[in-house]
């Protein structure tokens, strides 16, 4: 049983660090002008990993927002998840080299499947499926487009690639502080043998309270964006909480082991 992470989002759009309201581009309000700075004082507060999204990339199809994502990487020492826009091996591969501890592929992963296997196979422990929801159904395109695929089913068809973690967001509840969607979020860890990672909705120190309890144990972690910059959540309370639940949980497991 891995430990539970709760991982600071950083979202990138034309350089700067943005929240977005349900995916929308034209809702989309600026926290930070710089994206490094932000990403140096997450590490600071005590997070020990970093979810940056290249929003624009996520859209085009290929990354729009590469410097910002390399001043981050030159600025902090703890691990960066990277998703938006990786589309190909090469830029799997060139984020690798330049420092991300791991590639989100998320379009991609329903158009090509095999193209995951690949990556997960080449750098093990690397890769994870970005799955992104509405109403159980995946999206893609930077969410413009819904798919008659479900999130089950996606996450289904990498059980045994290889992959990391499957970040699950509910598209419904981005950007809104509604709390996360532990039902949907459950349903899919319990689905899959690969951790989830819960993003979407995040919103108060009732949700981390929630996602310490044992039944959330199967979960990988989750994704705070707007309720940390806000101030609903504060960071060595959320961090001091699941610093507990997972001494907790690796002291029970050295009891059964």
């Amino acid at each position: 049983m891995a430990p539970v992470i709760l991982f600071p989002a950083i979202d990138l759009k034309e350089g700067r660090c943005v929240r977005l309201i349900q995916g929308d581009m034209d809702q989309a309000t600026v926290f930070n002008d710089d994206p490094a700075a932000q990403a140096a004082d997450f590490e600071a507060q005590g997070f020990e990993w970093l979810h940056v999204v290249d929003l624009d990339g996520a859209f085009a199809g290929k990354p729009m927002n590469a410097s910002a994502v390399r001043d981050i990487l030159k600025r902090v020492a703890i691990p960066v998840q990277l998703g938006g826009g990786i589309r190909d091996m090469k830029t799997v591969e060139g984020w690798l080299n330049q420092g991300v501890a791991r590639v989100i592929i998320g379009t991609a992963a329903v158009r090509d499947p095999a193209f995951v296997r690949e990556a997960a196979r080449l750098h093990p422990g690397q890769i994870a499926v970005g799955i992104d929801a509405k109403d159980g159904f995946v999206a893609v395109e930077g969410w413009a487009q819904t798919s008659t695929l479900s999130a089950e089913e996606l996450g289904r068809r990498f059980e045994d690639a290889g992959v990391a973690a499957i970040i699950y967001t509910d598209i419904a509840r981005d950007g809104i502080l509604k709390g996360i969607n532990f039902p949907m979020t459950l349903a899919l860890a319990k689905a899959v043998s690969i951790p989830v990672i819960a993003s979407g909705g995040l919103a108060s120190m009732a949700d981390i309270e929630r996602l310490v309890e044992p039944d959330c144990a199967v979960l990988g972690g989750a994704i705070s964006g707007r309720a940390l910059y806000d101030g609903r959540i504060d960071p060595a309370g959320a961090l001091a909480l699941i610093r507990g639940a997972n001494g907790l949980r690796s002291e029970i497991l050295s009891r059964t082991s």
